[in-house]
């Protein structure tokens, strides 16, 4: 997910918000303020809706950062680097390096997520039942119940049920869910084979994905489906869940056969050697005319006799003014070397991928003992994955 904010760190996990979130964050805070708080407390203001529907919905999103934040904890617990958290519109992902090293470090992470959501669900739960107070007649007279809340009990009494809503559906066994994890550590414990628990767990995410879909359609069409009902925007928001969690699943199977694609494959074999290079003091217009556009490279190390000072690229250039390129030097446009992520010849194939798509670059100089001796470019792993393994892989060249 490229895109959105940093708004901060916790315990040295680096917290970003896609700009998706911005949408579903908008879309809670208006359903609750415009449907949900008006039903209950119908003497309500729109001002007090709106305000107790902002904390709410920003109360919502902190427990989907606490769940989230529990995977990454037992992930870090367990040895494996975690990159970052990002929230986005279907709740939140956390960026574990690596996969994990045993079934049961998968179970433990895996499970951890949901157990979180459905104690907070408990706790909030709890919690506004004691600020409510007695509520004797709460089964015989719900609606009544409500409307005497205050905005605490109610803020409370909602937060309570969508978190255990949430912890019970992210057990779903859909592959990437938790559930799916869950049901990929138990295959994987009973074959003692990673490669096909994936493939597995996988199917079942896709299968699953499917019947959302298919029920999606079915409610959109005025079928009433037992639990779901025939609500037109519920029918587009399932279909809108199938949809994702399918692709999610054929992603989380293909970054798999990645990773055992590029095991043990040196960045050497990969990299371009010999690479054509340019001096801090060139103009850009040549760089344009005499080089970029006489050949498919991208970018081009920067040399100051033996010493590579910079990468200057194609985006480089794209920031430029264009009557600027003939006043201009590579030097005043590069990415200077201390900037930049290299590679070194003996490293593993997929730990430069990792590099490359984590700063979402294209090409990275490979440097042995100081010295520049290639290019490691994402196309060509790209190209080297399509030759070994007969399936298209998505990647920007």
């Amino acid at each position: 997910m490229r895109g959105g904010f940093r708004i901060g760190h916790i315990f040295g996990i680096n917290i970003h918000i896609d700009w998706s979130w911005i949408f579903i964050f908008l879309l809670v805070t208006w359903n609750l303020a415009a449907g949900v708080f008006p039903g209950w407390h119908p003497s309500w203001g729109a001002a007090l809706n709106w305000t107790i529907a902002v904390v709410a919905a920003l109360l919502f999103f902190a427990s989907v950062l606490a769940h989230e934040l529990s995977h990454s904890l037992v992930a870090k617990a367990q040895g494996l680097p975690v990159r970052r958290i990002t929230l986005f519109l279907f709740g939140g992902v956390s960026n574990i390096e690596r996969e994990p090293a045993s079934p049961g470090t998968e179970f433990w992470m895996a499970v951890v997520g949901p157990v979180t959501s459905i104690a907070l669900g408990v706790i909030f739960f709890l919690l506004g039942g004691v600020s409510a107070g007695a509520m004797s007649d709460a089964l015989t007279a719900p609606v009544e119940v409500m409307a005497r809340l205050g905005p605490l009990p109610t803020l409370l009494l909602w937060l309570g049920p969508i978190n255990i809503l949430v912890g019970l559906f992210n057990l779903v066994p859909g592959f990437p869910l938790d559930g799916g994890r869950i049901l990929r550590s138990a295959i994987w414990a009973a074959t003692g084979d990673l490669h096909r628990a994936t493939h597995w767990a996988a199917r079942v995410g896709q299968l699953i994905a499917c019947f959302f879909i298919i029920t999606g359609i079915a409610m959109v069409f005025g079928t009433r489906v037992p639990l779901f009902g025939a609500d037109l925007i519920s029918g587009l928001w399932l279909v809108f869940i199938g949809w994702f969690l399918n692709n999610a699943a054929i992603s989380s199977y293909q970054q798999l056969l990645i990773r055992d694609l590029l095991e043990d494959v040196p960045v050497a074999r990969l990299m371009r050697g010999n690479v054509p290079t340019v001096t801090p003091d060139l103009p850009v217009n040549n760089l344009v005319y005499s080089l970029m556009m006489r050949s498919d490279e991208r970018a081009f190390p920067v040399m100051e006799g033996e010493q590579m000072v910079g990468l200057v690229s194609l985006e480089d250039v794209r920031k430029l003014p264009r009557e600027a390129w003939g006043t201009t030097t590579v030097s005043e446009i590069m990415t200077r070397a201390e900037q930049l992520a290299v590679a070194s010849p003996r490293e593993d194939a997929n730990t430069a991928l990792d590099k490359l798509t984590r700063r979402d670059l294209r090409q990275m100089p490979v440097i042995e003992n100081g010295h520049l001796v290639g290019l490691l470019r994402r196309r060509d792993i790209v190209k080297w994955l399509q030759l070994q393994s007969g399936f298209t892989v998505s990647g920007n060249a």
